[in-house]
């Protein structure tokens, strides 16, 4: 089943986006990129290794005869500069070279370490993404940002490294828990929002097929991937467009750092996708129907649509420390109707409340009638 796309990593060079269903393929794909008889490391997590690692390292060893494993403790809990101290020396007890190669097995967290790691190990060193989770498959493994968290702050140290190649197993999907599944849709729908409105609102009503079919299942990985490569080419250090691709996260980011990460990132981007509609509504750029549209394709897929135990106030807080922020401002991206989404840096400290009023399941009396009247509040467009 083997498919490609092409990602443009630098004027005259690029990527491919390999789509399979093993991984059998997959020395053959190193191969074709001349990364043959090069040291590699394959870094994993303890989660992803009893599945996968010695299938991965075999195939590995077919083309290279110096791998090795690393496996990281899973969570995003354990993203973070120890964790990149640790493949570090792995690396140095290893001898690994600036013709080494690390080989990032796993979902969004270790693709993101991984990739840190090999952008600051020795000033830079080449890697390869193996993504084994939807949200992984469909974002994070695409586009070359990689980095850790800092005092719970979501991706606060990192740095632009493109991988050289982007070999996913869809088969992988299947020994998903569903929670995890849900958290990649979270993803998948932001995808269609921003720029794809077919595309949305087709994943929104083809549940059924998209959870127990792999063809469908492939078309929209593949489709996320084509958008996401578009977006990466035209701008790969997110100058401009490339901002649009992070539609629900400044709000999303908040909650995950103040729920200390007991909800995942695409929940958590599936509740900023919720305050973000609401913020475009009250801007009159979405009508009441796509508002509803979007929080019942959401809550489809098995996403929280609400958190609790949040103050509005905290959340607001946070989102001031998000990466995100311009010159004091925050970058907010909204959405004029379903699958047109624009940077804007006018959102106000009142429109961000109305926003994030809006996915609180625990308001007071005073937040409720402020959710109800933060449209008369001087919000503008």
């Amino acid at each position: 089943m083997l498919e490609k796309l092409y990602v443009q990593r630098e004027k005259d060079f690029t990527y491919p986006i390999c789509f399979e269903n093993s991984f059998e393929a997959l020395p053959e794909e190193i191969s074709a990129v001349g990364l043959e008889g090069r040291q590699f490391c394959l870094v994993t997590d303890s989660n992803v290794s009893p599945l996968y690692a010695e299938e991965v390292a075999a195939a590995l060893r077919k083309i290279s005869g110096h791998v090795s494993v690393f496996t990281l403790p899973a969570g995003e809990e354990n993203k973070n500069l120890s964790a990149v101290a640790d493949i570090y020396r792995h690396l140095i007890e290893n001898g690994m070279d600036r013709k080494g190669i690390l080989a990032a097995l796993g979902g969004g967290v270790t693709g993101d370490i991984t990739g840190f790691a090999a952008a600051t190990y020795l000033r830079g060193i080449d890697f390869i993404q193996i993504p084994t989770t939807l949200l992984a498959q469909v974002d994070s493994s695409v586009g070359g940002k990689t980095g850790v968290d800092m005092d719970n702050y979501k991706n606060m140290v990192g740095a632009f490294h493109q991988p050289l190649l982007v070999y996913m197993n869809l088969s992988t999907l299947r020994t998903l828990p569903e929670e995890e599944f849900a958290c990649g849709m979270g993803e998948v729908l932001k995808t269609g929002l921003i720029c794809d409105g077919d595309f949305f609102r087709r994943t929104a009503a083809d549940k059924e097929k998209i959870c127990t079919e792999l063809q469908p299942l492939a078309q929209m990985v593949r489709r996320c991937c084509e958008i996401k490569a578009g977006v990466v080419m035209r701008d790969p250090k997110e100058t401009g467009e490339r901002a649009r691709l992070n539609l629900g996260h400044t709000i999303g980011h908040a909650v995950e750092k103040l729920k200390n990460f007991s909800l995942k990132h695409g929940q958590c981007v599936g509740l900023g996708l919720i305050g973000a509609a609401r913020i475009s509504y009250e801007r009159g750029l979405l009508t009441a129907e796509e508002m509803n549209e979007i929080r019942a394709g959401i809550v489809r897929y098995g996403l929280p649509d609400t958190v609790s135990g949040l103050a509005p106030e905290d959340v607001l807080a946070a989102t001031k420390k998000d990466k995100k922020m311009d010159n004091g401002r925050v970058r907010f991206i909204l959405m004029r109707g379903i699958g047109d989404s624009v940077i804007d840096h006018s959102v106000t400290d009142e429109e961000l409340l109305c926003g994030i009023r809006e996915i609180l399941a625990e308001s007071s009396g005073t937040d409720r009638e402020a959710r109800a009247k933060c449209g008369t509040a001087g919000i503008g467009a």
